[in-house]
């Protein structure tokens, strides 16, 4: 088989290039002519009419063009590429076609659910692989699996210990894109590309996509069709921003409170910048008597799981976490997000508020700000072109 040697080699033609492609606009899942049995799973699981972004992604991915798509949180970019992948999937083929990689082990499990859903009625093997679980598990279960969701690192291990073989790869899709391509994952990526064979399609996803990174796609893709949208459309419609002048960080606490008694809101997500902050903040919510979690990257993953499981469930009503969380993570019930600290990447804020008015709904987003933190703000005001309005007195009426 042959392979992808490295980053920087040069990308191979292959059949499908997005010269004069013209992007059509698909108001309905039925004119996608989709397998029936992929269209009946897609309608039981509520999905009514394709979002924006599944609207001009999917036909091009089904017809097997690279892609490099973006597009705001919550407007359904994993719908997008699931749909896609089950379509072109062989079902009788028992071997792995599609290798779906992502930043989180949260981030890995909600894809695979999502994909588990959409395929109830198609005979489809879908494999978890994510660090944290259990090696022998991951080697059985990749048995005869067609589709591999994970992390770069456990996905590497898996190939390297010959437990997951991409000789019949078809579709490599990397969500959250702009991280698993930043200088930390540089190495892992790298590493990824050299396993994928040469005639593999390359989709990404991603809701923030800087220059760099659209550079280097140039080194692994072939051509790719470029779904894009401009900076000042990266807010989302129906979340209202709001900050907060709370002058010193040590009367952040008492801010938290103090708004917390005056909103009604079911779940909302608190943002905090370190992990040190993020156990100090939990530990004082719960001795105020406020049903509290967090999670950081310390947490070992049946931990982290049980922690994302019993928020979904509304058994804890705030969940304080650091940046583990900002990106894909969908959780229907949260209304509002608050920055207890300005995130210090101004990429993250779009995904941190994202967090809220998930797919069209209505959200919140507010932002607790130090004397040292304008310059902060000015500039992500600026960079998104946006407005932050200073929070009214009468932010209840908001929540009603």
């Amino acid at each position: 088989m042959e392979k992808m040697s490295d980053i920087n080699s040069q990308v191979l033609h292959k059949k499908v290039s997005s010269k004069d492609y013209e992007i059509e606009i698909m108001s309905s899942f039925d004119d996608l002519n989709l397998k029936d049995n992929l269209l009946r799973g897609i309608y039981s699981n509520g999905f009514e009419k394709p979002s924006v972004i599944q609207q001009r992604a999917i036909k091009p991915m089904i017809e097997k063009y690279d892609i490099v798509a973006q597009s705001q949180s919550g407007t359904g970019k994993t719908g997008t590429f699931s749909i896609s992948a089950l379509q072109l999937l062989d079902e009788d083929l028992k071997s792995c076609q599609v290798l779906i990689i992502v930043n989180t082990r949260e981030l890995a499990d909600q894809v695979n659910n999502v994909i588990t859903k959409l395929s109830t009625y198609l005979d489809v093997k879908t494999t978890l692989c994510v660090g944290g679980s259990d090696v022998n598990e991951n080697r059985k279960n990749l048995v005869g699996t067609q589709i591999v969701v994970g992390t770069p690192g456990r996905i590497i291990d898996m190939h390297e210990r010959n437990y997951l073989r991409t000789d019949d790869l078809k579709l490599l899709i990397l969500d959250e894109a702009d991280e698993l391509l930043s200088t930390g994952f540089l190495p892992q990526f790298q590493t990824l590309i050299s396993i994928i064979p040469e005639t593999s399609q390359v989709c990404l996803f991603s809701a923030t996509l800087p220059e760099k990174c659209l550079e280097l796609t140039s080194k692994f893709m072939n051509d790719p069709l470029q779904i894009l949208i401009k900076k000042d459309q990266l807010t989302l419609e129906g979340i209202k921003q709001f900050y907060v002048n709370v002058e010193k960080d040590e009367w952040k606490l008492g801010t938290l409170i103090d708004l917390y008694g005056h909103i009604n809101t079911s779940q909302s997500i608190i943002y905090v910048n370190t992990k040190v902050k993020a156990k100090w903040l939990h530990s004082s919510l719960v001795s105020e008597n406020f049903t509290a979690s967090v999670i950081h990257s310390e947490l070992s993953q049946n931990e982290r799981t049980e922690i994302m499981s019993q928020f979904r469930s509304g058994n804890s009503r705030v969940l304080i976490s650091t940046d583990l969380l900002a990106r894909g993570i969908d959780i229907q019930q949260v209304s509002v997000v608050i920055n207890f600290d300005v995130p210090n990447d101004r990429e993250n804020y779009i995904h941190r508020i994202g967090r809220s008015g998930r797919f069209g709904r209505k959200g919140i987003a507010i932002n607790f700000v130090t004397s040292r933190d304008y310059s902060k703000l000015k500039e992500i005001q600026e960079f998104y072109h946006t407005f932050i309005e200073e929070m009214p007195v009468d932010i209840q009426n908001y929540f009603n």
